[in-house]
């Protein structure tokens, strides 16, 4: 079975390119949606804590299946530890034998602006060059990063209540674009074509209203992921077209948790797959509610699998016993 280390993932990403990685996973993203019947889905099977969440993804199809473990505990920056950890598990399904596991710390940043991006592609005006990102923490450069090939984005504005991050965020991006640090949430969407909104905090917060919006914007609702946690106001939310992943979690975990009567537009594999527009004119309002899904999980590691394999990356170690009779595991165990 084969291992990706954080290291492992490093070197990948510098044989590859953090661009052409970041196009492969919105193409093998794109690819998974287009299959969308062919994947056994679920909501992930979360357990919460007073101090944070802690959940399993799966996904699978005819061929694999896959898991992520990942956490959520927005207090953990208090302490110098990430809010968002995880792990990740590739197994072949005619044998049940896992193929691969791997960090997803650094995937999960990755996947989700790639997933944010997809949505945006199909939702979001092709002319959008302004955009602004509310929440400036551990994966607000890979958004715009994965927005960057789709869009003319000429100018981020940007925002959030720790200057630090902000500060963060700017010395990461100095020369990629043009950036423009904001003193409020309604100053930086104030002309914005498209709104990311990736905060960690687990409430129900209203950063946006729909007076702060000029006609036509797109928003990206990323950080609303999980009960009791929301970023926009509900009025808003009625006001706009919405695109959801996978409609029974988001309806638990997404910005429409408390409007669950709200009528939903489409799930994502819909617009992916031609089956329903996405944008229909310049004015309307367009939320792509991004909780995070399993199948997003499932297309990475299949990708990252495949260029382990094409690159010769990741340690092979023994966590499946390799027996002359499969059905001598204690002679296995007592054996030199």
């Amino acid at each position: 079975m084969k291992l990706i280390t954080i290291p492992d993932l490093k070197a990948m990403i510098r044989q590859v390119g953090i661009d052409a990685f970041l196009q492969q996973t919105l193409n093998a993203l794109e690819d998974a949606f287009e299959h969308w019947h062919e994947f056994s889905k679920s909501p992930r099977h979360a357990t919460h804590y007073p101090q944070g969440v802690i959940e399993l993804m799966p996904c699978a199809n005819r061929d694999f299946y896959s898991f992520k473990y990942v956490n959520g505990h927005p207090k953990n920056t208090q302490q110098g530890r990430l809010s968002v950890t995880a792990v990740g598990l590739l197994a072949e399904t005619d044998s049940g034998y896992p193929l691969m596991i791997s960090e997803m710390t650094l995937l999960t940043a990755i996947r989700t602006a790639a997933t944010g991006a997809l949505g945006a592609k199909h939702l979001a005006r092709p002319e959008s060059h302004r955009l602004a990102i509310i929440g400036t923490g551990a994966q607000a450069e890979f958004q715009l990063m994965a927005m960057q090939p789709l869009f003319p984005i000429t100018q981020v504005t940007f925002y959030d209540p720790d200057p630090q991050a902000m500060a963060k965020f700017a010395r990461n991006l100095t020369g990629k674009v043009d950036l423009i640090a904001c003193t409020s949430i309604e100053q930086a969407v104030a002309e914005a074509d498209i709104v990311i909104t990736a905060t960690a905090a687990k409430k129900h917060n209203q950063l946006i209203t729909t007076d702060m919006l000029k006609p036509g914007t797109h928003i990206n609702g990323m950080g609303g992921d999980c009960p009791g946690k929301t970023e926009l106001d509900p009025e808003l939310l009625t006001q706009c077209k919405i695109v959801v992943e996978y409609l029974p979690q988001s309806r638990e975990e997404g910005e429409i948790q408390l409007m669950k009567e709200l009528p939903v537009y489409a799930e994502l594999w819909e617009l992916v797959c031609g089956q329903k527009p996405g944008r229909e004119n310049s004015e309307e309002l367009t939320l792509f509610d991004c909780v995070g899904f399993a199948l997003e999980d499932y297309a990475v590691l299949r990708q990252v699998y495949q260029l382990a394999s094409d690159l010769g990356i990741g340690e092979e170690v023994e966590l499946v016993p390799s027996l002359d009779n499969p059905k001598d595991l204690y002679g296995f165990l007592m054996s030199p």
